[in-house]
């Protein structure tokens, strides 16, 4: 069974957090997640200059203080960051002073684990969700501190895992008990409940949010998003150096064959925005999960969220007219 969740979570409208989406994830979509009662996030490293970073959770901070002010009876859900702990990002030091700065309620930290990111969060009263794609670095993640545990399974968007959902959640599940939100092809209220029925907290979602209106994406980008499905969703580690599921429409029209893409030297690796070919990871070649077949137009996020909401409570209703 899903965790007792800790204030403030436990204030959510539905079990949901927004995940970080590099470039695409910014103030107005986090704000609009939030104040729609689900948890928004945004990687650090979309904050540009550096010092953006202070101003965004500055007016992060205040807009949801005011929301709340004025709507005592529906507070808005907390936010997170998500942090790169990779040596290539020099800028992890800094930007965790500022998240100490805003004590920012959730930090989600990818590509490494370390003791001191999660002690320093939980120093100030934070909780910390750490991806992972298999059991092995879960229970690493949990040894060094983490607060719970994102498992990235198959079919997820951007750096992705391969292993069922099934099969991660279980295992996970096995010997801990702690908080956990699973990521992968969740774009549909029904598959928000099933989340919870394999025992996660929260579900973990990307994809829908680029083709809403408050997503910092190209409009060509979020009609590609409205256009594809599951078969439209390609597997490869060439643009970044890691594996991760990308559209198809967007690798053609860079001139790549997506049935012959090369494999990429693992040791090359780039999450900026470069990559290993000429076409740019994030930028000219888009992300998307497998779910994408769920998104049928461009939304603002409060009808998004208010969709869910519909099919999830109509999938409980459903399921318990079975039992």
């Amino acid at each position: 069974m899903p965790t007792t969740l800790p204030a403030p979570f436990d204030r959510l409208r539905l079990p949901i957090i927004g995940s970080p989406l590099f470039i695409i994830s910014g103030p107005d979509l986090v704000i609009a997640q939030c104040k729609a009662g689900i948890i928004g996030s945004f990687p650090a490293l979309n904050a540009r200059p550096s010092g953006v970073l202070d101003e965004w959770l500055h007016r992060i901070t205040e807009e949801l203080a005011a929301h709340n002010r004025d709507n005592p009876d529906r507070p808005a859900a907390p936010y997170a960051v998500n942090q790169i702990v990779h040596k290539s990002n020099d800028r992890l030091e800094e930007d965790m002073e500022v998240c100490a700065k805003w004590q920012v309620p959730m930090v989600i930290t990818s590509l490494g684990a370390r003791e001191d990111i999660f002690s320093a969060v939980s120093g100030w009263g934070g909780i910390t969700l750490h991806d992972v794609i298999n059991d092995r670095f879960a229970r690493k993640a949990i040894e060094k501190g983490a607060t719970g545990l994102i498992p990235v399974a198959a079919g997820a968007g951007g750096h992705a895992g391969v292993q069922s959902p099934f099969a991660l959640m279980q295992e996970i599940r096995s010997w801990f008990d702690g908080l956990v939100a699973l990521s992968g092809s969740i774009a549909h209220g029904r598959s928000v409940l099933a989340a919870q029925a394999m025992g996660a907290d929260f579900a973990y979602i990307g994809s829908p949010w680029i083709a809403t209106v408050e997503a910092n994406a190209d409009q060509a980008y979020k009609d590609e998003i409205v256009a594809s499905n599951a078969a439209d969703i390609v597997y490869s580690n060439l643009f970044t150096g890691v594996h991760g599921n990308y559209l198809r429409g967007s690798i053609v029209k860079a001139g790549l064959d997506p049935e012959n893409l090369p494999v990429s030297d693992p040791s090359k690796m780039n999450f900026g925005s470069g990559g290993n070919t000429k076409a740019k990871a994030w930028k000219d070649i888009w992300g998307s999960g497998q779910g994408v077949g769920m998104v049928k137009a461009v939304d603002t996020v409060a009808d998004r969220v208010a969709r869910l909401e519909e099919e999830y409570r109509a999938a409980k209703e459903e399921l318990a007219a079975k039992s």
